[in-house]
């Protein structure tokens, strides 16, 4: 695990100096060493986070001749299985870990190499024969990888300060990234904040040869799946023991290793598994709020005990503004959920024990977890026979019923879920998931602002949504593992992780679980009023049924309250009208009125007022050049 960086040129032999600086952004992904390699036309290099391989794993890694050179950031879990191989074939290897494997792995199989590797990876390469530069990512983008092309060169990063840090960037602000922003709280593939900073693809590759940019694909979850067609109790074994081979190949670490825990159906599956493989009692690490409704961690103690773990908990204050700085420096591609903060903070706690921990990110997504999906059902039976404008006087009555002080409330989902309704068929699925609507984003962008947009992000959605045919189900799980997992949840767990030199790791994004999961037929995903259905089943008796029955929770915190407590100064000093009219991109009189309604309790605006914070924040931290990244300043 570690973070890269480096720069393509097309001929001259990239500075020392560059990559350090690149290198030394991101020291908190890689504090157990540093490895540089440059030549003509390429420059590599990556910060190390030892976990497997701990004396002789450095990198940059090369073939035998040196004419192929690679960093990796990540893990690869078949790669035992590939050293044998490659081993059979006259490949000798220095270590024994898995980095080793990809330089020989491109030499025997060329660019199909990349769908040979089981693991969580961002790879750059550098093949001197050909001077062709390799970038790539896995299937469903766990690891993050970011490029830019400017002045003739192309850089790229494990994050975008390695980009700023070699002035890679001119820093003009995309307007497509900032209305995904807040439409999304967060920016869909390839867009990021910046115009000429792009992301990678997940499941996709990159060749930069001679300045000359060509692009492939080696996965897609809209890749056609034959559906399995046997008994259910043979589904649900063959559940079980794929997932439970999937934590025993990722238990593989030479540090202390350990898992979250919720108390959540995904993470309790994850840890009750990890307990029959592991050889030892398992580390597990929860937090929890002094605000009932948003804690969990009654259950989490209840699956511990079960499981016979060793458990540590915290319960989190309001006083994030301490960490907010800290949060901001590692969003430099920015996420609006409010979970970063104790993401980040559930990190920290597990780094003062261990090196890796195992999340259960993916579950929902691939088994049907979230309340969004059961609405949208709910939704096609109660109200799709309705003429739309009733339906939008229904929402407007919805408007009516307070808002709860909790975490959840029939006020808080009953207008989500009428609003929802009002949503474009392909988006309904979204109604928990989007917070900016049209008429929302009418008012709060200025007009030069509206024109500079397209329908690029509504063609992304209906696109994601599409390939999967006329199961409309299958269509929401592949378009979330698309979109909400791929550019919400990774991205963040993996930023906050990285933040305290912590390696998060994914067994339900194994590539096995993945291929298993897309070919059960979605009425075992989804069955009656259960969601999660086949995965309770595949693991009945080895959980308490009041666990295996919980409905989802999700990872959050009050920050609907704290806007209106102890982050109200916050939210007026960032979002006053001065700042807005230096941008030129919002009405301030809209985000007064956003401000007002919150403070009253009439309406709930904290996702999209703490999306505008953040735009905000990192604006003046990235944008600006505050940061002190790169040498020349244009204007945003």
């Amino acid at each position: 695990m570690c973070g890269i960086a480096g720069v393509a040129t097309r001929g001259s032999t990239p500075s020392r100096e560059t990559l350090v600086a690149m290198c030394n952004v991101m020291r908190h992904r890689g504090p157990d060493g540093e490895g540089i390699h440059v030549s003509s036309g390429i420059g590599l290099g990556m910060r190390r986070l030892a976990v497997i391989d701990l004396k002789t794993g450095d990198q940059p890694v090369a073939n035998t001749t040196g004419s192929v050179q690679a960093v990796f950031n990540g893990e690869i879990y078949n790669y035992r299985e590939l050293r044998q191989e490659l081993s059979a074939r006259g490949h000798i290897f220095r270590g024994t870990g898995d980095s080793e494997i990809i330089p020989r792995l491109y030499e025997e199989h060329g660019l199909e190499f990349i769908s040979r590797l089981n693991g969580m990876f961002a790879i750059a390469l550098w093949d001197s024969a050909r001077r062709r530069l390799l970038l790539t990512r896995d299937r469903v983008g766990i690891k993050p990888l970011f490029y830019s092309i400017r002045r003739g060169n192309l850089y790229f990063g494990s994050e975008v300060k390695c980009i700023l840090a070699a002035d890679g960037s001119v820093r003009d602000i995309d307007p497509m990234g900032v209305d995904q922003l807040l439409t999304f709280e967060y920016t869909a593939t390839p867009t990021t904040l910046f115009k000429d900073v792009r992301k990678v693809p997940p499941g996709s590759w990159l060749t930069w040869t001679d300045g000359q940019l060509l692009a492939g694909s080696f996965w897609s979850p809209a890749a056609p799946t034959v559906p399995l067609d046997i008994p259910v109790p043979e589904i649900a074994e063959r559940l079980r023991y794929t997932l439970t081979a999937a934590v025993r190949r990722q238990l593989v670490s030479d540090v202390p290793l350990g898992a979250f825990l919720s108390g959540g159906i995904d993470s309790s599956i994850l840890v009750a598994a990890m307990s029959e493989v592991s050889p030892t009692a398992p580390l597990t690490f929860s937090v929890g709020f002094s605000d009932a409704s948003y804690s969990e961690l009654q259950h989490a103690r209840a699956v511990a005990s079960h499981c016979g773990t060793r458990h540590d908990e915290e319960v989190l204050t309001p006083d994030y503004l301490t960490v907010l700085p800290e949060v901001i420096a590692q969003l430099d591609q920015p996420i609006a959920d409010f979970s970063v903060f104790p993401t980040l903070l559930v990190s920290r706690m597990a780094r003062r024990q261990v090196t890796v921990a195992l999340s259960g990110d993916g579950g929902d997504e691939l088994f049907a977890g979230y309340d969004t999906y059961q609405a949208d059902r709910h939704s096609a039976r109660l109200l799709d026979w309705l003429p739309r404008p009733l339906r939008a006087n229904i929402a407007r009555l919805a408007r009516l019923v307070p808002l709860g002080e909790g975490k959840r409330g029939f006020g808080n989902q009953l207008r989500r879920f009428l609003e929802g309704a009002a949503l474009p068929a392909q988006w309904q699925h979204l109604r928990w998931m989007i917070f900016l609507q049209d008429d929302s984003r009418a008012r709060l962008y200025r007009s030069e602002f509206r024109t500079s947009l397209s329908d690029q992000t509504s063609e992304l959605v209906s696109a994601g949504f599409e390939s999967a045919g006329s199961d409309r189900l299958a269509g929401q799980l592949r378009c979330d593992l698309r979109f909400y997992l791929a550019e919400n949840i990774l991205p963040k767990v993996d930023a906050m992780s990285m933040a305290s030199s912590l390696e998060a790791r994914v067994p339900y994004l194994d590539n096995e679980v993945i291929d298993l999961a897309l070919a059960i037929p979605s009425g075992l995903k989804l069955r009656g009023g259960t969601r999660k259905w086949i995965l309770r089943k595949a693991f009945e008796g080895r959980l308490p049924q009041a666990i295996l029955q919980r409905g989802k929770e999700g990872f959050s915190m009050p920050m609907k309250n704290w806007l209106n407590e102890q982050w109200n100064p916050l939210m007026h000093e960032l979002l006053n009208a001065d700042n807005f009219a230096r941008d030129g991109l919002f009405d301030a009189r809209y985000v007064a009125v956003l401000m007002q309604q919150h403070e009253a309790r009439t309406h709930n605006h904290s996702h999209l007022l703490w999306a505008l914070m953040v735009f905000q924040l990192w604006r003046d931290r990235f944008a600006s050049h505050a940061d002190g990244f790169g040498a020349c300043v244009h204007a945003a």
